[in-house]
């Protein structure tokens, strides 16, 4: 890592983690605009180019949804090195989310807690940032996704996830239903099964009314049973929807040494990859190849994410992480990856989802 990276970081870490948070997203800005900061751009390696629901990626690497939640440093992170961005979640009508504080720096394990609760500025004003985004100024266009939540205080939540999609979905690549966050009362009941497909189905219309239809993906929550996975790997595999992005942030809390351990909220970062990557594995084997699958939690290295590749993930994301190792950590993890992929002779990361899924299992 370089110097300055390293004392922005420090600078960040010496701040609340909310404000240190804000504050990155404005530097991002400023770096673009001054090139003080030059990014590397999208990261092109032959051995990582891969298809995802349809969508043509440079690498396998995204950024996860929570780290850009209004889409405003859209044009700083398409030069990042990502293969591709999940922003929001928006939700219908803007909202103030739970009160402060509520993101928590846990530096000894390496993770935070987070109880945000769908702030962001709603899905209008999204909109209109996502409809300026940059697509020109890059070797490639790097695909866009939106993560769609529900207002807390609705009275048809299941009903906002297509309300959102049906204003934003004209200006994103693709748009993933959060049902798994932790932080809004009731949120997570939305995962069983009838209540998963009537939500898809109101989705999945909405979608089909845009102009242009794009994926849909359903992002799931790591603290599920071997029963409620399979319910859920059934109802996804018949809605039609493009994939599944597995996992969002869990209310595990064991083995942790950090002084903020027992705050409230959904915890991510490395306590969670071992958790997730099973849930990975084990919904590989229950789709049997029939739906894309995206690896998120705990990824902080080249080998975290060979390790999600391998045991069923397509494609993976990650957000925690660049909290301790600043934005420099994507290209490295590209490198990395594209280096395994060589050493045990693959020849595309197609080749290798789901070689090591038995060990997961």
């Amino acid at each position: 890592m370089r110097l300055i990276d390293r004392a922005g970081l420090a600078l960040l870490h010496a701040l609340d983690p909310e404000r240190a948070h804000g504050l990155s997203l404005l530097a991002l800005r400023a770096a673009l605009r001054s090139g003080l900061l030059p990014l590397p751009g999208p990261v092109a390696l032959p051995r990582l180019a891969c298809t995802l629901a349809g969508m043509p990626l440079l690498n396998p690497i995204g950024l996860a949804a929570g780290f850009d939640k209004n889409a405003t440093a859209l044009a700083p992170l398409a030069r990042a090195g990502f293969g591709f961005l999940e922003v929001g979640a928006a939700t219908p009508l803007p909202q103030a989310g739970n009160p402060r504080p509520r993101l928590f720096r846990l530096a000894a394990d390496r993770a935070a807690i987070n109880r945000f609760g769908f702030n962001n500025d709603g899905a209008r004003a999204i909109a209109a940032r996502l409809a300026a985004r940059p697509r020109t100024g890059v070797p490639v266009a790097v695909p866009v996704g939106l993560n769609l939540g529900a207002n807390k205080a609705s009275a048809n939540r299941a009903g906002d996830f297509a309300r959102v999609l049906a204003v934003c979905g004209p200006h994103v690549d693709f748009a993933t239903v959060n049902v798994s966050s932790p932080n809004t009362e009731r949120l997570r009941e939305l995962q069983g099964p009838a209540a998963l497909a009537a939500l898809l189905a109101g989705v999945m219309e909405a979608r089909a009314a845009l102009a242009s239809p794009i994926p849909v993906f359903l992002k799931i929550a790591p603290d599920l049973d071997p029963q409620a996975l399979a319910e859920i790997a059934g109802v996804a595999l018949a809605s039609g929807i493009g994939a599944i992005i597995a996992t969002n942030t869990t209310l595990a809390r064991e083995g942790l040494k950090s002084a903020n351990a027992a705050e409230p909220g959904g915890l991510s970062g490395a306590p969670l990859f071992e958790k997730s990557t099973r849930i990975l594995a084990q919904l590989s084997q229950l789709t049997e190849g029939r739906l894309p699958l995206i690896g998120v939690g705990g990824i902080a290295s080249p080998e975290d994410a060979y390790a999600k590749i391998r045991a069923g993930a397509h494609a993976v994301q990650l957000y925690t992480a660049l909290a301790y190792q600043g934005l420099p950590l994507i290209p490295r993890i590209a490198h990395g990856l594209d280096a395994h992929l060589a050493r045990d002779g693959f020849a595309s990361i197609a080749e290798a989802v789901g070689t090591g899924r038995n060990a997961w299992l």
